[in-house]
């Protein structure tokens, strides 16, 4: 018999549907199967092609008959149950909206290692010891009854059988229990609103409880926008659940794992084995057959978008999941994104979520740290840390508390230049500045990774007094040792100064050993970009400084405002977490525009007022929430074969099937070059796609799929590399 099987193929490919193969048994939708192509052999899964049921339906051409002679079988089924009509359908949304194809959507959805073994080697991973269950954590008999007994043979550590006994509870606050009683009595999707320390993740657990307690297989997925952020969210909920289900409970799943831990916990989850899946943005497309709960943590942050392949936004598909798999949906932040602030607005005024309100921290003495400006205009000249602030830090020192000075630039210097001839050292692979990185004396591109040692003198004039221009977070470490080289701890001890960043955690292990040493109180002063001032508990640090956080007030990104007060609201957050030390808790934020209305929201912590502002500029612009749009972007040898594509497919658009009524609601920017026009020898360049209407700008991009697969022929695109859509885009 002829099925349809689909495989990983870009959406740029002439062949991005399922593609037909013979079996000699009837193979049910979502099973896994290797078939080949050409010299290769793939994984795929079995589809039942929804298109073409949809256009069946409504009486359109279907396709044509293959001939079953010119077909070729499939190679091997692999034993694993078939994935759900939901998750399948949850693909197939996803293929369409992020106008990605459902092939290149769903097997990157699988982990990698699945992906690459072979029927023999996943059976020999899955017929381990079986390792034993609590029964509270045990599938039901419905569900494994569908279940091939290989599946019972995860790979897995010994689990302890779990106990009856109760786990403590935590004490909630009003504001706590109120909003789980509203979690409680209303469907969603929810949006909680609450300040950093007032207790969101304690009302995460609770829900979480609530539910593993009235359903033996329900499961909950809970994401988090960073891999660093896992580690204390998962130990926090292994502390809660696992003495009461077993260790097998609790997974993970982000792509720091090795390929086989994370095959080991989608196993898990496909099996109903784990029925706590924590994640990253990738964790939104598990295999979940049992998925109750979704709960996004920290939902404004930008990583849930992702920016390469099928450019999707978690978050998004989070509510849209939910709504699909009848589960309830949980977003959670202190600084929510303006588009989910507007869609939890009242019902009356067209509202789609629920709000459910924390403004206060836990604790009768916690308080949200104070938040002093301090006018750069009169301070020293070329000041990096301003005397006040500098005597603020010095004293947290002398009671043996802790600060953090977070700058969003990691590096010695973003640029080094000769004050002769004006050299910079610029990148030769793209439009772009190498960055100076004093510990190794190099140079080193952020974007393609290019590296080169420290030149000795201008290699343009040969004057050797070259010098770092601006600072970056090696800098202000090397900066902050020197005025504080005379400040002693209260034990007599030289001040400990750490810096964590991206360059500083690049080993294994060093970003949880740099967090355990300020945990346990051996740093005095904390140093470091966005990745340490968002979503850690960090209980003695009472003063949190931003260096220099002007740049993002004047940028060309329409989202840039939105985005500079989330981090300073989450910054200010990690001070004060520790109740007994929240009284003298302080957010200093060094700025050379202290009346900046943004700054002066920010020491109310009027997240609202700030909110209806934005949305106020972005409604008269008709902007995202209030406008729709989307990004084609495209990569050639030249800038000029890039910008021809883009400008010929929008020409080429006048000719589609009901063009003027089509294009009176769609606005097409002529292409333009990217901000980074050139990364590796490859230009970029992008053209703004923008309707008032969501199901106008939907339907237009899928039918202008064609021109842009027509246009990449026309002679003037030879060196046109690729191409891709990115719906909701974040940067502009």
């Amino acid at each position: 018999m002829v099925i349809s099987v689909l495989v990983d193929m870009p959406a740029h490919s002439h062949r991005a549907g399922p593609l037909s193969y013979l079996s000699d048994q009837a193979l049910a939708a979502g099973t896994l199967v290797r078939v080949p192509l050409g010299t290769r052999e793939l994984l795929g899964v079995v589809w039942d092609d929804a298109a073409a049921r949809a256009n069946a339906a409504i009486g359109g051409p279907s396709e044509p008959a293959c001939d079953p002679a010119k077909l070729r079988p499939v190679a091997a089924v692999m034993d694993l149950p078939p994935l759900s009509l939901n998750w399948r359908t949850l693909i197939d949304f996803a293929a369409r909206y992020y106008q990605r194809s459902a092939g290149e959507v769903a097997l990157a959805a699988l982990p990698p290692q699945l992906r690459d073994l072979s029927v023999t080697q996943l059976g020999r991973r899955l017929n381990k010891p079986l390792p034993k269950k609590s029964k509270d954590s045990s599938i039901s008999s419905s569900s494994s009854s569908s279940m091939s007994m290989s599946m019972s043979h995860i790979d897995s550590q010994d689990i302890p059988a779990g106990t009856d006994e109760p786990v403590d509870e935590v004490a909630l606050s009003a504001e706590q229990s109120g909003a789980i009683a509203q979690f409680k009595a209303q469907k969603g999707p929810f949006l909680l609103f609450g300040a950093t320390g007032s207790g969101k993740t304690e009302v995460f657990m609770h829900c979480t409880a609530d539910l593993l307690a009235q359903s033996v297989d329900a499961q909950v997925l809970v994401m988090v926008p960073e891999i660093n952020l896992t580690p204390q969210l998962e130990d926090r909920f292994r502390a809660r659940f696992c003495p009461q289900y077993g260790t097998a409970v609790v997974v993970s799943m982000h792509s720091g794992m090795t390929p086989a831990q994370r095959l080991k916990s989608w196993l898990a989850a496909h099996s109903g084995a784990a029925r706590i899946v924590l994640g990253t943005r990738m964790a939104v497309f598990a295999s979940m057959p049992h998925l109750q709960l979704i709960i996004v943590d920290e939902e404004h942050d930008p990583s849930y978008k992702s920016h390469e392949g099928a450019r999707y936004s978690a978050r998004d598909l989070a509510v849209y999941r939910g709504r699909l798999e009848d589960a309830r949906v949980m977003l959670g932040s202190a600084t929510p994104s303006l588009e989910s602030w507007h869609h939890s607005r009242p019902v009356a005024d067209g509202g789609r979520y629920v709000r459910l309100l924390m403004p206060s921290r836990i604790g009768p003495h916690a308080v949200l740290p104070r938040v002093l400006r301090v006018d750069m205009n009169h301070q020293p000249r070329r000041c990096v840390i301003s005397p006040p602030l500098l005597d603020a830090i010095t004293q947290r020192i002398a009671r043996s508390e802790q600060s953090l000075v977070f700058l969003n630039r990691r590096g010695y210097a973003p640029v080094l230049h000769c004050a002769d001839c004006g050299w910079k050292s610029e990148c030769t692979c793209c439009s772009a500045y190498r960055v100076f990185h004093k510990i190794d004396r190099s140079l080193r591109c952020h974007h393609c990774g290019a590296t080169a040692p420290v030149p000795r003198a201008c290699p343009a004039c040969g004057n050797p007094d070259i010098a770092p221009m601006g600072r970056g977070t090696e800098q202000l470490e090397e900066h902050l040792a020197e005025l504080l080289a005379a400040v002693t701890r209260p034990d007599g001890l030289p001040v400990r100064i750490v810096r964590i960043d991206a360059d500083s955690t690049r080993h294994k292990g060093a970003l949880e050993s740099q967090l355990a040493q300020v945990h346990s109180g051996q740093v005095d002063v904390l140093v470091g970009t966005q990745m340490i001032a968002k979503g850690h508990d960090f209980r003695r640090i009472t003063l949190v400084a931003a260096v220099n956080p002007d740049n993002a007030l004047f940028s060309s990104d329409f989202r840039a405002p939105e985005r500079l007060f989330g981090l300073l609201m989450q910054a200010a957050g990690r001070a004060g977490r520790d109740a007994s030390m929240a009284g003298s808790s302080e957010m200093w934020v060094q700025t050379f525009y202290p009346t900046h209305p943004l700054f002066a929201a920010l020491t109310r912590y009027d997240y609202p007022a700030f909110a209806q502002s934005q949305l106020a500029e972005r409604q008269m612009a008709t902007m995202p929430p209030f406008g729709f749009q989307a990004l084609v972007r495209a990569e050639a040898r030249t800038q000029e074969a890039a910008q021809f594509f883009l400008n010929h497919a929008s020409t080429a658009a006048q000719a589609l099937p009901d063009a003027p009524q089509r294009l009176a609601r769609i606005t097409l920017y002529p292409a333009v070059p990217m901000s980074i026009q050139r990364i590796n020898y490859v230009e970029r360049a992008q053209m703004l796609v923008e309707s008032l209407s969501r199901t106008a700008l939907q339907q237009f991009l899928a039918d202008w799929q064609t021109v842009l697969h027509q246009s990449g022929s026309h002679p003037q695109c030879k060196g046109l590399i690729r191409w891709a859509i990115d719906v909701d885009p974040l940067l502009i």
